[in-house]
């Protein structure tokens, strides 16, 4: 069997997005949870830490990958059965808007608020206010990266069996 280039695509969009969500899921499923639980300089300690190492280059091809792909599929599919073209705009729609416009709009500020702050010089009620106007708005813009994710992963998932079956 040959794979055509459109399948090709579809295929390495989705695990590129599967990784996302899976990685969305494991941040929200244990790892702001296990941080929850240190106190307020540890928390933040860890944030920074774990922001810092985060940006490298196999994550920026594993989270951007999948916004270059899914234009690329909305091209690609937009002459195949409504049910796959509108499957993969919806996909396309919960990746970019999301997990990338909130990512970039919400959870990325609020890392580079925590990132500037020097956390050693800082009064423990100074990190306990810091801790409280970020941790909650963050794992909030986080539910909806991990929500849109997954959803979007399960669209691409559907869009392959069912383009599997067309071709």
């Amino acid at each position: 069997m040959q794979i055509s280039i459109n399948l090709l695509i579809l295929i390495v969009c989705t695990f590129l997005t599967g990784l996302t969500a899976g990685l969305c899921f494991t941040w929200a499923n244990a790892v702001t949870p296990g941080i929850g639980n240190l106190n307020d300089l540890e928390y933040l300690k860890a944030f920074q830490q774990m922001n810092r190492v985060i940006i490298n280059p196999t994550f920026i091809i594993v989270f951007m990958g999948p916004f270059v792909l899914h234009m690329a599929n909305i091209f690609l599919f937009k002459n195949d059965p409504n049910s796959i073209t509108w499957l993969i705009i919806i996909a396309a729609i919960l990746y970019i808007l999301g997990l990338v416009s909130v990512t970039v709009l919400g959870n990325i500020p609020l890392n580079e608020m925590i990132d500037k702050v020097n956390l050693d010089s800082m009064s423990l009620e100074n990190v306990r206010a810091l801790r409280t106007s970020f941790e909650n708005k963050w794992n909030s813009f986080h539910l909806a990266r991990t929500i849109s994710s997954c959803l979007s992963f399960i669209l691409l998932l559907i869009s392959i069996v069912l383009y599997s079956k067309h071709i």
